[in-house]
């Protein structure tokens, strides 16, 4: 099968929708099928080198005030390299710009279309400029209403796309590497470094961004013999070590690093209220960390509250502190929820997702097929 795949981002990019891209690249490619990926232009001196198929890059320009995230520009390459890779279905990853170029492009060509919600964007125009959710899911309902097939990674997305009148819309979960992120990484040295007087440590990982609200950790930073470890970076960076007295900020990590840091760390909270699935909370499961997220969205199918970790209020700095004060107290808990987080997760791999999805297609292209008969 010749699959292209669009998408509002690619690595080096370090998002959910550039990881859920490349291994959907990297499985497609494993089971013979022949992938070309379409995303936004990167700066000057990176590569593509960990892609598995060929990569066209479109012209795109930082994003006012977030410059780690590119915005594509208007091109033809778009439906230039759709045709030249004779595509018989575009993916269309988290579409709202380049991904609107492509469907119009796939509909020129009289292609079917699988598109991949991934972005609460109607919750960041929330954020961000306190308005513009109509405007947002207007957009978001022409795109996905266009696909053939629209995949939500959680029962919480697929509740919202329906709500919002997206039709043909299926449950599409993602994977987890199972074999990098795992509990036998624990660390000791490194917990030495991070917590030289034997704290708890607790860890977030991911942007570090408005929409994601790092900063309800602060009451975390304030109880004793606790120490909170930030891993990531973006535009509220400096702000967050201003309100996290005390933290570790370790920057961006990845790969085998980032992994060992997950195992070493025994809660991992994430506070960001908008996930659509919220992968590092997957991450943190498989290497065996009680989780405490806020319930909503994706953590609602991936935490179970009161056997893997713990579900709290969202926007609640208050529910965040009394959640880690429990497991602080509690070691036998923590080791718990750590081991059925464990289990949990370990079927969950990317080859298994991958497969699904490949149905998907399949599904797609019989469809279009009995409809053209």
């Amino acid at each position: 099968m010749r699959v292209v795949i669009v998408t509002e981002s690619f690595p080096p990019d370090i998002n959910g929708v550039a990881h859920c891209a490349l291994q959907t690249a990297r499985h497609l490619v494993a089971r013979g099928h022949d992938p070309l990926v379409i995303a936004p232009a990167v700066p000057a001196g990176t590569t593509d080198a960990d892609s598995p198929c060929p990569v066209v890059r479109v012209p795109s320009l930082p994003l006012p005030g977030y410059p780690q995230v590119r915005v594509a520009l208007p091109s033809r390459r778009v439906a230039a390299a759709i045709a030249a890779h004779r595509a018989d279905l575009v993916h269309l990853a988290s579409p709202f710009v380049l991904g609107v170029r492509g469907m119009a492009a796939a509909t020129r060509l009289g292609l079917p279309t699988v598109a991949v919600y991934q972005t609460d964007l109607a919750g960041y125009a929330r954020t961000y400029v306190g308005a513009g959710e109509g405007t947002a899911w207007r957009r978001l309902r022409a795109v996905h209403g266009a696909a053939d097939r629209t995949l939500a990674p959680s029962t919480a997305a697929v509740r919202d796309l329906e709500e919002h009148g997206v039709a043909r819309v299926r449950l599409w979960p993602r994977g987890v590497d199972t074999q990098r992120f795992r509990p036998g990484l624990r660390d000791a040295a490194l917990r030495r470094e991070l917590a030289p007087g034997g704290e708890l440590l607790v860890g977030y990982v991911g942007r570090l961004a408005p929409e994601k609200r790092v900063e309800l950790l602060a009451g975390v930073c304030a109880l004793p013999g606790v120490r909170v470890v930030v891993v990531g970076d973006g535009p509220s960076g400096g702000a967050l070590r201003a309100a996290l007295p005390g933290a570790v900020f370790l920057g961006r990590r990845t790969g085998g690093d980032l992994a060992r840091i997950f195992a070493s760390l025994d809660v991992f909270a994430h506070t960001g209220p908008h996930e659509t699935f919220c992968q590092t909370v997957q991450e943190a499961m498989a290497s065996g960390v009680p989780v405490i997220a806020p319930a909503a969205g994706g953590p609602l199918d991936l935490v179970g509250h009161g056997r893997t970790g713990l579900l709290v209020t969202p926007h609640d700095a208050g529910a965040v502190r009394a959640a880690v004060e429990r497991l602080a107290a509690d070691p036998a808990l923590r080791a718990g929820y750590g081991r059925a987080g464990r289990a949990a997760v370990e079927d969950r791999t990317w080859a298994a997702v991958g497969d699904r999805l490949i149905e998907h297609y399949h599904e797609v292209l019989r469809e279009r097929t009995a409809v053209a008969a």
